[in-house]
């Protein structure tokens, strides 16, 4: 459960947010003071889970700074009701605000690493979100049991967008992605489908996320 001192600070980053512009969606507002960040960071972070930078999660990952997911969050205009795929779990932390926009229901995130998914797992419930499906799989193929989606969010780098992604999209369905030929290094690149399959490409922020490993990404470090 969050404690006063936890939901103050969140209540202070969520304005900062705000106040530099991060967050202008009201819903997205809410859904950051709704989620309780510090239940997703490890133990030894949690001092710093309201500080605007990202936080090592393990498995060398890492939790975005609030300020980057606002940017994400922002971009994806997520709807009630739409259905969402997250590529690359991490913690849970964007899955979770994900929920609060679209349902918890409507909200399926998937991870490559298998104790990372179970993490995530074990924090989307602690938090309150356990409705959020977490499976584990190579994101780069996106999931095509619950497609089509009418939002695919990657929280991980690839070097282009994979085209199991654009093939699991709903139609005028949105791609929000961090896209670079150089690892750590990015656009992030905001893609709408149109009536004729092909995507409508836009860049956005440049940004810097951990990899996005599968067939369709990077290839696994030895």
């Amino acid at each position: 459960m969050s404690s006063p001192a936890a939901a103050a600070a969140r209540s202070r980053l969520v304005e900062d947010l705000v106040g530099s512009r991060y967050v202008q969606d009201p819903r997205v507002r809410e859904a950051f003071l709704r989620v309780p960040r510090e239940l997703f960071v490890p133990e030894p972070s949690r001092r710093d889970a309201y500080v605007d930078v990202p936080l090592p999660i393990g498995w060398g990952q890492t939790i975005s700074a609030p300020s980057m997911i606002a940017i994400m969050l922002e971009e994806a205009t997520v709807r009630s009701g739409e259905r969402v795929l997250e590529v690359g779990s991490g913690s849970g932390y964007h899955a979770a605000l994900l929920s609060c926009l679209a349902g918890p229901a409507n909200v399926v995130t998937i991870e490559r690493i298998p104790d990372l998914a179970a993490r995530a797992r074990q924090n989307l419930a602690q938090a309150g979100f356990e409705a959020v499906e977490v499976v584990v799989g190579d994101g780069s193929l996106g999931h095509p049991s619950r497609a089509p989606y009418d939002i695919i969010l990657a929280t991980a780098g690839a070097p282009r967008i994979p085209e199991p992604w654009a093939a699991q999209l709903a139609p005028a369905g949105r791609i929000v992605a961090p896209v670079g030929p150089r690892l750590h290094e990015q656009i992030l690149l905001v893609a709408r489908r149109r009536p004729d399959g092909t995507l409508e490409v836009r860049e956005g922020t440049p940004c810097a996320f951990v990899p996005l490993v599968g067939a369709k990404a990077w290839p696994k470090p030895d």
